[in-house]
């Protein structure tokens, strides 16, 4: 399926949100990429806005509380208690970026980075459950981690979030599936990035589907956007790496052919 109307289980990525510079910039340039229309985020979230596609919530979209971090695309991790999630992560190696807090009555939140570094948020769903439409154009489809510290990421999210893993290495890729608590089921992934520049951080990366990936690569760059390589073909399908106008990265990918 693509629509999801219920809260996301414990440790899957299901929500991602970004902080711009220039507000009305990014909303043009996603709408027009991905046809994303925008609604306020309420009257106490600030100029915080809810990207939608065909009246179902996407994605998240506001401007930068800090000037002088770098603009990207952050992955949220659903909690059914964001208060334990949070001794769990300092227990872990991890930090505490911003400690639990309220969204008004959409949820309660934290900010995180694991004991590499890469930060995340953590969300437990209140009115607002995070993505409602995934896996299909123009929707988040894919979640993972990019670390120099693969070992010491897998063991710092199986004791923070209990996840297992499913080891699809081969050769030149180094690559673990993260399987949530609940069924099994595989809702992102770890990739041991060695080829990361020295002033990369480790980080999570976005995936959002497409149903044409070339033309949405052609599309980005006549918006000013930059490919980080060519479309490629994988084994899930055509792909392709995007730095978007105001630096953020994010992949685009062959939408899933499969039920969600």
């Amino acid at each position: 399926m693509s629509t999801k109307i219920s809260t996301w289980p414990a440790a899957t990525p299901m929500w991602v949100d970004l902080g711009v510079d220039d507000l009305p910039a990014a909303k043009a340039f996603y709408a027009d990429l991905f046809g994303w229309d925008f609604a306020s985020g309420g009257q106490d979230a600030g100029d915080y806005q809810l990207a939608q596609l065909r009246g179902r919530t996407v994605a998240g979209m506001g401007p930068k509380q800090d000037p002088d971090t770098p603009t990207a695309w952050t992955t949220f991790l659903a909690s059914d208690d964001v208060d334990l999630t949070a001794k769990k992560i300092d227990a872990a190696g991890g930090q505490l970026l911003a400690a639990p807090f309220d969204v008004m009555d959409s949820g309660r939140m934290a900010l995180a980075a694991d004991s590499g570094g890469a930060a995340f948020g953590i969300w437990q769903a209140g009115t607002h459950i995070g993505a409602e439409r995934v896996n299909e154009h123009g929707t988040l489809c894919w979640n993972e981690l990019h670390t120099r510290d693969y070992t010491a990421a897998r063991s710092f999210y199986s004791k923070v979030f209990d996840v297992s893993y499913q080891d699809v290495t081969e050769e030149g890729l180094i690559y673990s599936t993260v399987r949530r608590p609940l069924d099994g089921r595989e809702v992102g992934g770890i990739h041991h990035d060695t080829a990361l520049p020295d002033h990369t951080p480790n980080h999570w990366m976005t995936w959002f589907a497409s149903d044409y990936v070339a033309g949405t690569a052609t599309r980005a760059v006549e918006l000013g956007a930059t490919l980080l390589g060519p479309v490629e073909e994988s084994a899930l399908g055509r792909m392709v790496v995007v730095r978007a106008p105001q630096g953020e990265v994010f992949g685009v990918i062959d939408a899933p052919r499969t039920s969600d």
